[in-house]
């Protein structure tokens, strides 16, 4: 079911003539994928749900295809994604007023500092993490409403994530395809006969 979900998203992503669009309708492939219905009381949020994801795959990653796109396709804008405030969720949150310059700014550097460690060690699986986690903030923001369709600015890392997305979010859906009892778990919202209602 969540193959078939996410297969369908992507599909239709793959139809889009602007980068808005395609972005988004990458993500809930991508959201299809990962999503499963889980206890909320344990206390984890998408973010932990989708980076136990990510670890998944990245194991499972027999012909590399992740660590390729990671590491040779698009490492240069990867790393523009990286230096990115804008995607940097604590940045809005001093936006916001909830922190100051300064924290915004510690937690920004050590969190680039960190994400280049692992970097320079090949580690796909932080990488991939801290990426999509910098990717679910662009996600929110046009979302949630927080960005102008075709706009005029920020349009570097609408462009840059959908063209990650757009490689990630096929391998994402193969390794899944080749591995079907690695990724248990009821899709969210499964499909509900009308006579059941």
């Amino acid at each position: 079911m969540r193959v078939h979900r996410a297969l369908s998203w992507l599909c239709r992503a793959e139809q889009c003539e602007d980068v808005d669009s395609a972005f988004i309708f990458l993500w809930i492939s991508f959201n299809a994928a990962y999503a499963q219905e889980i206890d909320r009381t344990l206390g984890i949020g998408d973010q932990d749900l989708f980076r136990r994801f990510i670890d998944r795959l990245v194991d499972l990653d027999t012909s590399n295809d992740l660590y390729s796109h990671v590491w040779h396709e698009f490492s240069g804008s990867i790393r523009l994604l990286l230096d990115n405030p804008f995607i940097f969720h604590p940045f809005w949150a001093y936006q916001r007023g909830e922190i100051d310059a300064k924290s915004w700014r510690q937690s920004f550097n050590s969190a680039n500092t960190a994400v280049k460690a692992s970097l320079a060690s090949s580690d796909t699986k932080t990488v991939l993490g801290v990426i999509f986690s910098r990717l679910y903030t662009l996600r929110n923001q046009l979302v949630h409403g927080g960005a102008t369709w075709q706009g005029r600015v920020n349009r570097d890392q609408i462009r840059d994530g959908m063209a990650i997305m757009g490689k990630l979010v096929p391998s994402i859906i193969e390794i899944m395809m080749l591995n079907p009892d690695s990724f248990p778990g009821d899709a969210c919202y499964p499909v509900v006969e009308t006579e059941t209602v």
